[in-house]
């Protein structure tokens, strides 16, 4: 409860904040929390943009296919990694050095791979997820103590239940953990790719309300892109709540 309290504390604050600066500021450019409202609400009830509910089923689908390949490529690449000791010292560097790489500066060659559709958005969103993903599960195969390897080998364990039984258990929070970051960085990749270019999409209509200086759309739309991106990450947190009491 005190928690609960503490956090309405402050967001309460920060309406008042912003509500007390946009009033004195430009109004083209601030909008009060007052105006953003009323926005919201024709946005929910798709006055201002009909196409809402097709351009979030859109994004929706960009987000789910780019984390599915990034879960996927990111686990196969990590295993790889992780349990080949000379692979992982070979390549294991080269990849955290790409994954240091601001992402953004391959946008401009996925827009030209890909163009100005959906793929371009899933390629972008991959590749923000991968990396997470991968460098959680190489930092997870090596943190096995490699002793309880040993003695579940002696004790005649196959392959495939030592990895279930034994290594996933113990690398299970620093791979939660890398899947939860890959899923936030995924979704912020669907959406900035759809911002800096795109047709469709919750991105494409933020930009749109952004260029024609629609500015309480504008702030309507990043509040309903923002409860999207908490949904996921809540999504994520009971996954990781369920992963603790399986290994618990």
């Amino acid at each position: 409860m005190r928690i609960w309290l503490a956090r309405s504390a402050i967001f309460i604050a920060a309406l008042g904040l912003w509500e007390a600066v946009a009033r004195g500021a430009n109004p083209l450019l601030y909008v009060p929390p007052s105006a953003a409202l009323p926005a919201l609400g024709r946005l929910l009830t798709l006055q201002s943009y009909p196409d809402l509910l097709s351009d979030m089923a859109l994004t929706l689908r960009e987000i789910l296919t780019a984390y599915a390949l990034a879960l996927a490529a990111g686990l196969a690449c990590g295993a790889a990694l992780g349990l080949n000791r000379l692979v992982g010292r070979a390549y294991g560097p080269l990849l955290a050095a790409l994954y240091a790489v601001p992402a953004v500066v391959w946008y401009p060659s996925l827009m030209l791979f890909f163009g100005l559709d959906a793929a371009s958005k899933i390629a972008f969103g991959f590749l923000l997820g991968f990396f997470p993903i991968a460098l959680a599960v190489v930092a997870g195969v090596r943190q096995v103590n490699p002793h309880v390897l040993t003695v579940a080998r002696a004790f005649g364990a196959r392959p495939a239940f030592v990895f279930t039984r034994v290594m996933v258990p113990s690398m299970l929070f620093t791979l939660v953990g890398g899947l939860r970051t890959g899923l936030a960085l995924a979704v912020i990749g669907v959406i900035v790719g759809e911002i800096l270019g795109s047709k469709a999409g919750m991105g494409a209509l933020i930009n749109h309300a952004y260029g024609l200086f629609r500015t309480a759309d504008y702030v309507a739309l990043v509040l309903v892109t923002l409860v999207l991106i908490v949904g996921s990450d809540a999504l994520a947190v009971l996954v990781e709540r369920r992963a603790r009491r399986w290994t618990e």
